[in-house]
């Protein structure tokens, strides 16, 4: 298969030179209008991983909404399969906004063309990432507490 990778912006991928090579790489924003005149059409499979969670901003739910609407819209002019969805979990009545939102989001992709499979992840933890961030800090600041 050949893999297509959506991003905002391409330059900031910290790819070596061999990997760009089999990865192609497509800009787009889906906060912004949907326009699908260069998009990629003969998709078989997409992995939906956007968060909006780094976002210094209180409506980061109803951005993650936006994306989720737009993200069905881009794909509904494609031949899209099988969409891959990496949520929280999600298994109370009372959620955070955080998990409401991954909820919210879950519920939107739900309305698209394509079957969906939802993983229901309690943390994801890799180097770079913003829950790694906090345990580092955490350990390092507080060890005695963690």
């Amino acid at each position: 298969h050949e893999v297509i990778c959506c991003v905002r912006d391409k330059n900031r991928i910290p790819l070596d030179p061999e990997t760009r090579k089999r990865v192609s790489f497509y800009e787009v924003d889906f906060l912004k209008d949907v326009d699908t005149a260069d998009f990629p059409k003969d998709i078989d499979a997409a992995y939906y991983l956007i968060h909006s969670m780094s976002a210094s901003t209180n409506d980061f739910d109803e951005l993650e909404a936006k994306a989720a609407k737009n993200f069905n819209k881009y794909l509904a002019e494609t031949s899209i399969k099988h969409v891959v969805y990496l949520s929280g979990i999600v298994n109370e009545d009372t959620l955070s906004k955080h998990l409401s939102s991954r909820k919210k989001v879950e519920e939107i992709l739900y309305e698209g063309n394509y079957n969906l499979t939802v993983l229901r992840a309690g943390i994801v933890v890799g180097s770079g990432s913003s829950s790694f961030e906090i345990i580092r800090d955490l350990c390092e600041k507080l060890p005695i507490m963690v």
